[in-house]
């Protein structure tokens, strides 16, 4: 488990891919020493198993379900990575429950200054859009957010797309790889939990979808009918 508080940008260092997964060798002088191997790390978001380290570095290792489910296949040598220890129990809550377990991925349809912070908005597949509300949370690429605002939830067949967008503060861009975001950047998403059990509840998660492009449609006057029935039940 982790709180989207990222500590430390590493650097892929070695990327070996095989039949089996992906290896990636990652430099992180910051938190590395700390690490244990059969520790759990966040890589941009993705929850990984420390199978090796030393004083500078670590590798992990990522499956077929992650590689597809996130952005992880096009790391290279190079690339940046936000870097997230797991939580002990007992440690400070700095953003919001994140699992690590990536959900999809977002493209950056737009970016601008807006004072002193940046505005930064996502397009990703409309099927995720019961899980966002306006204040609500989301992780990108690991990194604790607030959503700014989002589109309305969708009527069935009338788009295929959604955006949602977050706004930056200078110490979030300084301390993450957002600082070099840009227009049509990948970025790893998980929605949030509690948002998924919510609408697991009532009826509207994706396992519900017949095929991958299904929308997901909550009735929220439904919903909301369901919520008073509840708490009557509770009183009487």
């Amino acid at each position: 488990m982790f709180s989207g508080i990222v500590e430390e940008i590493g650097s892929v260092i070695k990327v070996s891919d095989s039949s089996e997964g992906r290896r990636l060798t990652i430099e992180a002088p910051k938190i590395a020493p700390s690490l244990k191997v059969g520790e759990s790390v966040s890589v941009s978001g993705c929850c990984l198993t420390v199978v090796q380290r030393d004083d500078s570095s670590f590798v992990v290792e990522a499956v077929h379900e992650t590689l597809n489910r996130s952005k992880l296949g096009s790391l290279a040598r190079g690339s940046s990575v936000n870097l997230e220890p797991a939580l002990r129990l007992g440690d400070r809550l700095g953003g919001h429950l994140v699992s690590g377990h990536i959900d999809t991925v977002a493209r950056v349809k737009a970016a601008f200054e807006e004072g002193f912070s940046k505005r930064v908005t996502f397009e990703l597949d409309v099927i995720w859009a019961p899980f966002f509300i306006e204040k609500g949370s989301v992780a990108v690429d690991g990194v604790s957010l607030t959503v700014a605002g989002c589109d309305p939830m969708p009527e069935p067949d009338v788009r295929d797309r959604f955006t949602f967008n977050v706004v930056l503060i200078p110490h979030t861009l300084a301390v993450t790889t957002f600082g070099t975001l840009k227009v049509n950047d990948s970025v790893n998403i998980e929605t949030d939990m509690i948002a998924r059990y919510i609408a697991r509840w009532f009826g509207a998660d994706r396992a519900n979808r017949t095929s991958p492009g299904d929308a997901i449609v909550i009735d929220t006057g439904a919903f909301i009918s369901q919520l008073r029935a509840r708490q009557v039940e509770r009183l009487s």
